[in-house]
Parts: C-alpha cells; structure tokens; sequence
C-alpha cells in the first residue's frame, strides 16, 4: 500500500470510517477531494458540518428532519403508521413515492444476543401514538431472525388496541437490509402485504 503524507492519511482514514468504504474507495475519495478547487472542497466541508448541525430527529416518528416535527409527520394521514427499523428504511420506501402515511423509526430491533431489549428501542413511543385514529400498523422490518421477533413483538401488542397489522410480503429476502433491496421488490413487497 502506498504511504500518503500524514493530512492524506488522516483523509483516507475518515473516508475509511464510512460504512462499504475500503481502503482503495477511501484513497479515491481522498484524493478527489484534493482534485477539488478550493472553493468546491469549502462547499463539501460545510455540507458535512451543517448537516450534523441541522439534521435532528423528529420527536413523533424518529426519522431524520430539520423542522420540528417532520414534514411527513405534519403533512400526511395519521390513519396508516409503517414501522421500520432505521431512519435509511424510510427513505427506501420514500423513494417509491407510494406510501403515503406516516413512519415510526424504531431505531433497532429486539436483540438479546446484543443486550438491545424492548425498552432500548423506540415502541413506547410507538404505542402511545395508537389513538383512535391509528386503523393500520405496517411491519416493515428487515427479514431477519431479530426483525422477526420485533414483528411478532410488536403485532401481539397493536392486535391488543383492535388495530389492523399488516407486514411487507415475501420477496425480500431472509437476511437483507431494506435500504439495499431493489425498488421494484421492495414496491411488490410493499403493494402485496398480509394481515397478520
């Protein structure tokens, strides 16, 4: 491997610290960076920095937003609450432009084998949004043995309130993430979901 001077280094290594980014990405992005005019480099500094500034967490769903709530919970039909794992699930399914309820973030899913409990995740916070105007929950959860039995978890609890569950179809497959599941399966899947 090449040795960089130290401020490329320490470039690669925080482009190395990216999720799906190995070390030949990482040296790209570094020294992409470094092609870029001064000004260009300034503009990408000061996007990081105000998007960790401004970027806060909608205190209704839990999904990424930088008004207080979120344009989706403020605009859209309360009636239909899909639950999902992660902030980056419901841009998945934003991306369909078909859905058009709202979101509960969970953020996690049941995982004893990690120590991640029911009172780690967000679902206190999802119970107390099932009013009398809530008719459907929608389980959109990765179909993983920890997504299952957060589904299973939370469907016995919402079947207490009279409330409809539904989950994704099958066709996304057993050990996926939904944020990098193909659009056309996650829109069949969505469109063909089950009562459970």
């Amino acid at each position: 491997m090449v040795k960089y001077i130290q401020p490329i280094e320490k470039l690669i290594r925080q482009f190395g610290r990216l999720p799906g980014v190995g070390g030949k990405t990482a040296q790209r992005y570094a020294l992409s960076v470094l092609d870029m005019s001064e000004t260009d480099a300034e503009e990408f500094a000061e996007a990081i920095i105000q998007a960790k500034q401004n970027v806060k967490i909608c205190p209704v769903c839990g999904n990424f937003t930088d008004v207080q709530p979120c344009h989706i919970c403020a605009t859209r039909d309360n009636g239909t609450i899909c639950v999902v794992k992660e902030a980056k699930d419901v841009l998945a399914i934003e991306r369909l432009g078909e859905y058009k309820g709202v979101y509960h973030v969970l953020g996690g899913v049941i995982d004893p084998l990690h120590g991640v409990g029911v009172e780690d995740i967000r679902l206190a916070q999802l119970f107390k949004r099932l009013s009398g105007d809530v008719n459907e929950v929608i389980l959109a959860l990765d179909a993983t043995a920890e997504g299952e039995a957060t589904s299973t978890y939370i469907s016995r609890a919402v079947k207490t309130y009279g409330i409809k569950v539904t989950r994704l179809a099958q066709g996304i497959s057993i050990g996926s993430e939904l944020q990098y599941t193909d659009e056309v399966t996650l829109s069949r899947a969505f469109t063909n979901r089950k009562e459970i």
